[in-house]
């Protein structure tokens, strides 16, 4: 499965996708924006590479960056769900995570991606450790994103 099987399942049923990216920034909305009529299905996207605009731009919990810091299941929980919310999607994809090459100070390992969905009732997400380079941890990411997507409509 690829990105163009899912935009067209997506049509197919009459659902729509907005994302929230961190670490892949903007990659995974790249991949969905490269398929021809991906606008029926693809709505749009946020980069929120910076805490202050995981709040201000997805609403993600203060307190919770504070605590856990953006890498995390919970912050991924909340971007995901913000941007369903942000755009009126069925869906919203979100990745938030360390793809290197350095860390980010705070102990957890470069590899360690969280990618969340969210649908109108629940909120799925999944801890990742990649290998590889930043490029690689970045592919990874957004290809487990749209593997999770594509489950989560399959299984409908």
């Amino acid at each position: 499965m690829g990105p163009a099987e899912l935009i067209a399942l997506l049509l197919e049923r009459g659902r729509t996708v907005a994302t929230a990216e961190s670490c892949t920034g903007g990659l995974l909305g790249k991949l969905l924006t490269d398929i021809p009529g991906s606008s029926g299905a693809y709505l749009g996207g946020v980069i929120s590479y910076t805490c202050p605009a995981k709040e201000r731009l997805l609403g993600v919990d203060h307190e919770t960056l504070e605590a856990l810091g953006p890498v995390s299941k919970p912050v991924a929980r909340q971007m995901a769900e913000g941007a369903r919310r942000a755009v009126q999607a069925d869906f919203g994809l979100a990745t938030t995570g360390l793809a290197g090459p350095d860390g980010d100070g705070s102990g957890k390992p470069v590899g360690l991606v969280y990618v969340a969905l969210a649908g109108e009732r629940w909120t799925l997400c999944d801890e990742l450790c990649l290998t590889g380079g930043r490029k690689e941890i970045r592919e990874q990411a957004c290809a487990h994103a749209l593997q999770m997507l594509w489950d989560s409509l399959t299984n409908e």
